[in-house]
């Protein structure tokens, strides 16, 4: 009889245990469960499952409740309970809601700052690049009329020299038509003369900034001493007074 009590006793015992573990771990298991839904932190000190002081308040815990299961217990005696989770965690959810919705906002705000601060800068850019290509444009525009003023003063310089020449070597042939064309080619190089020298003020003026400066103000000086080279040549051409 003792061996049977005992192997019912420890078959029963077995069960208990068994069915405790089981329901521990379905309580852990809606407790983690709700904190995952609720988006909670927990914390565990697994030292404390050690901590014979603990476990001994649970084991007198434990006696005071199944000692008191069929006493009515007093007013004084009653403990508060802990508010329902679910309640908790909705609160908590919507200030988390309002907060993330607050920040929402201010990204918004500052969203839209941004917005516009870059649409003026993309307006800035596109002026400055409207006002650039107009600057190119007209230094383009000033380099092609100061290279076709150049050209032009070359012409004319090459076509006078030209017509110099052709004077010259036919001056043995008509010295009367050289004599009465001689006033005029004065007249023609006082002329070419003025009009370099206003063309070398022009340079000047439009080429003081440029690098080519300095080159055409030689070019034009050679152009000057090959004109003082032909005077002086056609001088020796002139009829003594």
């Amino acid at each position: 009889m003792l061996d049977g009590l005992r192997t019912v006793v420890h078959s029963e015992v077995e069960s208990e245990l068994i069915n405790t573990t089981y329901t521990n771990v379905l309580l852990l298991r809606q407790l983690f469960s709700q904190a995952e839904k609720w988006y909670l932190k927990l914390q565990t000190d697994v030292s404390e499952l050690e901590n014979r002081e603990l476990l001994e308040q649970v084991a007198e815990f434990e006696k005071s409740e199944f000692t008191s299961s069929n006493k009515k217990p007093s007013a004084d005696l009653i403990k508060p309970k802990l508010a329902p989770l679910h309640e908790g965690g909705s609160e908590l959810l919507n200030k988390t809601v309002a907060c993330l919705q607050e920040e929402n906002e201010k990204l918004k705000t500052r969203l839209k700052t941004i917005e516009t601060q870059a649409t003026a800068a993309l307006d800035e850019k596109s002026k400055l690049e409207k006002s650039l290509k107009d600057l190119q444009m007209i230094q383009g525009d000033q380099k092609t009329n100061e290279n076709q003023d150049i050209a032009e003063l070359e012409n004319k310089v090459a076509a006078l020299k030209c017509q110099f020449e052709k004077t010259l070597n036919d001056s043995t042939a008509n010295q009367k038509f050289l004599e009465e064309n001689l006033a005029t080619t004065k007249h023609d190089l006082l002329k070419v003369q003025n009009q370099l020298s206003t063309a070398e003020k022009e340079l000047e003026k439009k080429f003081q900034q440029t690098a080519a400066y300095r080159n055409m103000k030689e070019i034009l000086a050679k152009k000057n001493e090959q004109i003082k080279d032909l005077r002086k040549k056609l001088s020796k051409y002139e009829p003594e007074d």
